[in-house]
């Protein structure tokens, strides 16, 4: 049964009150038509409980823009919604069509800072969030007295004489959910060995990110990933107020799983009467790195899953013997669930 409005309904009995089911939950499909996002296609996702995203078919089915009861949940960056045209591959290029929002994904085959591995040069977070995805289809129906929603596509990464990485991505939720579930595969349809490398750029900003929010999971080691760091180790899950000349703080955790092999990251704000739960299976992404980052206007936290440790780009992920491959014919699924736990 849906729950919302504070019950348990049936299908029969929301459908009596309504004429569309639109009018409480839903999906609807468009093209944006301004600037440097022009001609992207867009899914503005509701669930009917407050619960509202964004989802861009033309950035690998990523989602941006999302909000809770009217609380914006996700950082946007100064680009905004780029179109993928204006994707710069070398070097920080990336970060010129970076919208931020909930996820931006990292991948398929280099993710971390710019790399030269095997006689190739890597910008910073490899392509896959610049790529557009195809057989894209997007439906809301009932199933039983669920009411579903859910955007499908797949997204392919390939070059002659190289990687043939395809990724197939499925993004639920249900009328009165607070939740959004991510679930990928990946899988290497060429003929050779191929490098994958996978991050999911989780993107929090204010007010979900204020002076008085801690970030809080189990973990058996944090350290930081450099000198800048390093004078914030101690104070890595406590926030400040945007501040003049900050340098970005990297850390890099090994979380606890649960007993269902499952990672939980909360972000409490005790001015807000929820959480944001990020919870995923470290088999598959035993990495996580967190990016705090608390200067004027860049102010978000990252919270960043990812399959390889190597968030120094391909070639230290390949030195430190923690480049993950994909076989001829292999696959490998992820998932992300963002859970909103209200406070009662």
């Amino acid at each position: 049964m849906a729950e919302i409005f504070g019950r348990n309904w049936t299908r029969r009995e929301l459908l009596a009150r309504v004429g569309h089911m639109d009018q409480l939950a839903g999906i609807r499909a468009s093209t944006a038509g301004d600037g440097t996002a022009r001609g992207g296609r867009l899914f503005d996702v509701t669930t009917g409980s407050g619960l509202s995203f964004r989802v861009l078919a033309d950035r690998a089915l990523d989602i941006t823009s999302c909000s809770y009861r009217g609380t914006p949940l996700a950082w946007n960056s100064p680009s905004g919604e780029v179109h993928p045209s204006y994707y710069e591959a070398a070097g920080m290029g990336w970060l010129r069509s970076f919208p931020g929002g909930l996820v931006t994904t990292c991948g398929l085959d280099q993710f971390g800072a710019p790399s030269f591995d095997a006689g190739e040069d890597f910008g910073i977070h490899g392509r896959l969030s610049n790529l557009p995805a195809e057989q894209v289809s997007h439906r809301a129906e009932w199933r039983g007295d669920e009411y579903q929603l859910e955007i499908r596509g797949r997204v392919r990464q390939a070059r002659l004489f190289g990687e043939n990485l395809v990724l197939e991505r499925c993004i639920t939720t249900r009328l009165g959910s607070n939740r959004i579930l991510l679930e990928d595969t990946v899988c290497n349809e060429g003929f050779e060995p191929q490098p994958h490398m996978l991050l999911y750029h989780c993107n929090l900003g204010f007010p979900l990110v204020s002076e008085e929010t801690r970030l809080a999971f189990e973990a058996e080691t944090t350290l930081p990933r450099d000198a800048d760091a390093e004078p914030g180790l101690a104070a890595w899950h406590r926030f400040q107020a945007p501040t003049t000349g900050y340098r970005e703080q990297v850390f890099r955790h090994v979380a606890k799983a649960d007993e269902k092999g499952m990672v939980a990251v909360t972000v409490h704000n005790p001015g807000l009467e929820f959480d944001l739960v990020i919870r995923y299976p470290k088999a598959a992404l035993p990495h996580l790195f967190q990016w705090k980052m608390m200067g004027q206007g860049a102010y978000v936290l990252g919270i960043e899953p990812a399959n390889s440790s190597g968030i120094g780009g391909r070639a230290a992920a390949r030195e430190s013997g923690d480049l993950p491959q994909l076989e001829p014919g292999e696959s490998r699924k992820y998932q992300l669930l963002f859970d909103i736990v209200e406070r009662r």
